[in-house]
């Protein structure tokens, strides 16, 4: 039986898209290629929970789950800027930009769609949820001398609050892995405050 690898996650609109190219852009024009391995610019999302390999039976289930919980929450908007790196930008192995939602909806909807999996058998994650959008990774082999330089260009890159982000849907996504980088496709989509 195939084995579906999939996310579940909020898609970005195309200005958004377009705003985290230009950044990519500058940030590329300072980093030497070898470093990095850019997150193709279309595909950017803000993940609410990894799930991994899944049976295709498995993802009907999910999708009832999700459609479930987004029926329970109105649209809302996050905000996104600034730039980081995962675990630290003394080590960096992910390049971020930041996102904010003060009001608490992102956070508890990540939380439910994570109960709700939890309940089919998915594993809950260990590290709390830091709501991320990811530009790029860097490499393997990059030494711990040269990540800390990078990590060094991060905190001096200058990037504000760049623009806000309605939230009106989540997307059970799934993930191809090609030579070229991962290849995402999405499988379903479910509006907040279902059906429209």
């Amino acid at each position: 039986m195939e084995l579906i690898r999939s996310f579940v996650a909020v898609e970005l609109d195309p200005h958004t898209l377009k705003q985290l190219a230009a950044l990519q852009e500058q940030l590329k024009a300072q980093i030497p290629s070898r470093l990095v391995r850019w997150v193709n610019p279309q595909g950017i999302h803000l993940t609410l929970k990894f799930l991994g390999e899944v049976k295709a039976p498995k993802l009907e289930a999910v999708k009832g789950a999700l459609e479930k919980v987004c029926s329970r929450y109105q649209p809302f908007t996050f905000s996104y800027g600034g730039l980081g790196c995962f675990p630290s930008t003394n080590r960096p192995n992910v390049i971020w930009v930041g996102v904010e939602e003060p009001s608490g909806t992102l956070l508890a909807l990540q939380k439910e769609v994570e109960d709700a999996l939890a309940r089919l058998g998915f594993k809950p994650e260990n590290k709390a949820f830091s709501p991320h959008l990811t530009l790029g990774r860097v490499g393997r082999r990059v030494s711990g001398a040269e990540r800390r330089k990078l990590g060094e260009r991060i905190r001096s890159f200058e990037a504000g609050t760049m623009g806000q982000v309605k939230v009106e849907m989540v997307s059970l996504m799934r993930s191809d892995l090609k030579p070229s980088g991962a290849v995402y496709t999405r499988l379903a989509s479910f509006p907040l405050g279902g059906e429209r």
